[in-house]
């Protein structure tokens, strides 16, 4: 299924996330302005496991960093999630991985 065939909010977030695979994210990610890489499927797995698996949890960064930093080639900092996502992780990162639209702030 194409990205124009389902349904999203007025901000563009899928309004099912059950709909989401990762060419779904390929096409948002375009839209987004991003290049997916395989440390940004990282990120986007790593969010939906919360979601789905963790009563809805969408974490902020630094919870990210923190989730993230054992499975991460390297050292990993805030700076290296912004650097995937320019726009924010949790927001950015949130959309193209299928997932409501956060309401946190970010940061610490």
């Amino acid at each position: 299924m194409a990205l124009a065939d389902l349904e999203r909010d007025e901000h563009g977030y899928l309004v099912d996330l059950n709909t989401w695979d990762e060419s779904i994210a390929e096409e948002i990610a375009v839209e987004e302005g991003v290049t997916l890489t395989p440390a940004s499927f990282k990120l986007i797995s790593f969010l939906r496991a919360e979601y789905i698996n963790n009563n809805a949890n969408q974490p902020n960064e630094r919870n990210m960093v923190k989730g993230l930093k054992d499975d991460w080639d390297g050292k990993l900092g805030t700076k290296d999630l912004y650097n995937l996502f320019p726009k924010g992780p949790a927001k950015q990162a949130g959309k193209i991985a299928g997932l409501p639209e956060t309401r946190r702030k970010g940061g610490y």
